[in-house]
């Protein structure tokens, strides 16, 4: 599938990046040391098709290094770069893709599955408590309240 796993990046790397995440973004520096040691880092070769619309979600990817286009019925919708992420929905629900991205470039993205983010939930409520907070402010603020 043109995914290969690599060894080369450093925790703190991956950490920075994964910290960007605004879902993350209550979590503390331990709750993130969790969850960075559950991700995994993956390169995909240019013009590979990292996430299929319509298709089951795998989880969350950031994007490291390199380039992605993001499309969604064939029309590009935007182009996401170092420090962008896509798939934080399928990570919670493990949902259809609402977008097709591929690599423009040769990408290397630090990943979470869904399933594994269910067991660290499991195991660490607390990151189960920051999440939520953290996506209900998200949605609180781009909901329209009341008057």
């Amino acid at each position: 599938m043109g995914c290969k796993e690599v060894e080369t990046v450093t925790e703190q790397t991956v950490a920075d990046m994964i910290a960007q995440v605004p879902m993350f973004s209550n979590c503390t520096k331990r709750e993130l040391s969790v969850i960075v040691r559950a991700a995994k880092v993956v390169n995909h070769r240019k013009g590979a098709v990292i996430a299929h619309e319509g298709q089951r979600g795998l989880g969350l990817f950031v994007i490291m290094d390199g380039t992605c286009s993001v499309t969604i019925g064939g029309l590009p919708k935007v182009t996401l770069g170092p420090g962008d992420f896509f798939g934080e929905i399928a990570l919670l629900d493990g949902g259809p893709r609402t977008a097709t991205v591929t690599a423009l470039t040769d990408v290397r993205l630090a990943g979470i599955t869904e399933w594994v983010f269910r067991g660290l939930l499991q195991e660490h409520p607390s990151i189960a408590i920051r999440t939520l907070e953290s996506v209900a402010g998200r949605l609180r603020s781009v909901a329209k309240e009341p008057v």
